[in-house]
């Protein structure tokens, strides 16, 4: 078992993992920037070590420093949390090079599978289904005129190596491709270095499902399911669930199956997620994968009552899954609320600032995965989720009345944050009677 982990990352993603670590007996070293010296994490681990000025490629995106902080306090792994180097294959590559363990899959999977075409390609040839789109990168904007031609409007163009809603367009027509390819290269240049995109037919108002697979590095492989995120503003999530209402057992076992197969014929370990768009007609075709944990991983621990980041470490560990598929059983319904510190009446404007008073809700059924506390300065410099509401109920009727009891108890004072308008969003007869697509935001709200 791994004795003493680097966790590269900040927030309720870096509380989560030491907590796991804590319950398995393992130490942690927290990072923080000079703008997180009073954050959470530095306070709950073992030990903190600043890395950095507070803008993220000097802290958070320093792989030098973070490097020689795990070396110096003696570290012999490193969880990447999501986002930042979570799936930077020059990270995971280092780690391997120096022999520190790399809390992911192997860094040759991650540049396979991180990168969006390449996995869209990789997926196709182990016989998973694949949007129609073009195999592989496109090099000019005469190839995705071509291509769009063939596959018809409206298509999505989508960076490579895009990720958190960044990168990508639509077009319904040729003048709108037009002006959406260079969009999409230099937004994707300056948010990821790497100007590479690809084309694909847009599936209009789908659901996003995606899979939860665990494999270990003994060949044993398991799903937990599947999650339902298709409530999303700008490609972001903003609520997820499980099961997802519109997959019955027979479609929820063949996505399974085929997650499942994928990974194994691709030889991937550790945790990840194969994400779906599932049609009107209820065909899915596979969208990309994430070669990390996500952010609404709690809810698929909620109805499995297994503790993902855990199994993570014993995986990187070495340790063989402890559970087959049959093992996995799917008890009740479960809810996540991403709570921002933002302003959805001014266009969601970010809103960091002091939290004066501060007050979690609590009881049989509702957790809360957070880094906040009262008197806690938000910073200006980084994602503006400070919390996530989890629910679990016996099925989704009482996961949503608990949710609402859960965001009414939810006090935060001193900045805005969109706790209302995820009220709103509950209590939305499209939403309660699970009539509901990706475009749901925009058809309700006009957002």
């Amino acid at each position: 078992m791994l004795k003493k982990i680097l966790i590269a990352n900040r927030g309720e993603i870096a509380v989560r993992i030491i907590r796991a670590c804590r319950e398995m007996g393992i130490r942690t070293v927290a990072i923080y920037s000079e703008a997180d010296k009073t954050a959470l994490h530095t306070k709950l681990a073992d030990e903190a070590v600043c890395i950095g000025p507070a803008k993220s490629t000097n802290s958070y995106l320093n792989i030098k420093a973070i490097i020689e902080a795990a070396y110096l306090t003696g570290c012999d792994s490193i969880h990447p949390g999501f986002g930042f180097l979570s799936e930077n294959v020059k990270f995971a590559k280092i780690c391997e090079e120096i022999g520190i363990k790399f809390i992911g899959p192997n860094y040759k999977m991650i540049e396979l599978m991180g990168n969006k075409s390449k996995a869209k390609e990789t997926m196709k040839n182990v016989g998973v289904p694949v949007v129609p789109g073009s195999d592989g990168l496109i090099s000019s904007l005469k190839e995705a005129k071509e291509i769009a031609k063939s596959i018809k409007y409206p298509v999505i163009l989508k960076a490579s190596a895009g990720g958190g809603g960044k990168g990508i367009r639509i077009a319904y027509s040729e003048e709108e491709l037009i002006k959406a390819y260079e969009v999409v290269k230099q937004e994707s240049l300056t948010s990821f270095n790497d100007d590479s995109v690809y084309i694909e037919k847009y599936i209009e108002n789908p659901r996003h499902i995606e899979i939860q697979i665990m494999a270990d590095e003994h060949g044993n492989c398991v799903h937990l399911g599947e999650r339902d995120c298709s409530i999303q503003r700008k490609n972001q999530k903003i609520l997820e669930e499980t099961p997802s209402s519109i997959i019955n057992d027979k479609i929820r076992k063949k996505m399974g199956e085929i997650a499942v197969n994928a990974i194994k014929k691709v030889g991937y370990y550790n945790v990840g997620t194969i994400e779906f768009l599932v049609d009107k007609n209820r065909d899915f075709y596979f969208m990309e994968m994430n070669t990390r944990v996500q952010v609404e991983h709690p809810v698929t621990e909620m109805v499995t009552g297994i503790d993902i980041i855990k199994e993570q470490i014993k995986i990187a560990s070495g340790e063989t899954l402890e559970f087959s598929q049959k093992d996995i059983k799917i008890t009740g319904h479960s809810l996540e609320c991403r709570v921002n510190a933002e302003n959805p009446d001014k266009n969601f404007m970010p809103c960091p600032g002091k939290i004066t008073g501060l007050h979690l809700p609590g009881g049989n059924g509702i957790r809360i995965d957070s880094a906040i506390y009262a008197g806690y300065e938000i910073p200006i410099y980084y994602d503006s989720m400070i919390a996530k509401i989890i629910v679990h109920g016996n099925n989704r009727q009482e996961s949503i009345e608990k949710m609402k009891s859960a965001l009414g108890e939810f006090i935060i004072e001193g900045v805005d944050t969109n706790i209302d308008f995820l009220y709103k969003i509950l209590e939305n007869e499209n939403f309660k009677t699970n009539n509901y697509t990706t475009s749901f935001l925009k058809d309700e709200f006009g957002i």
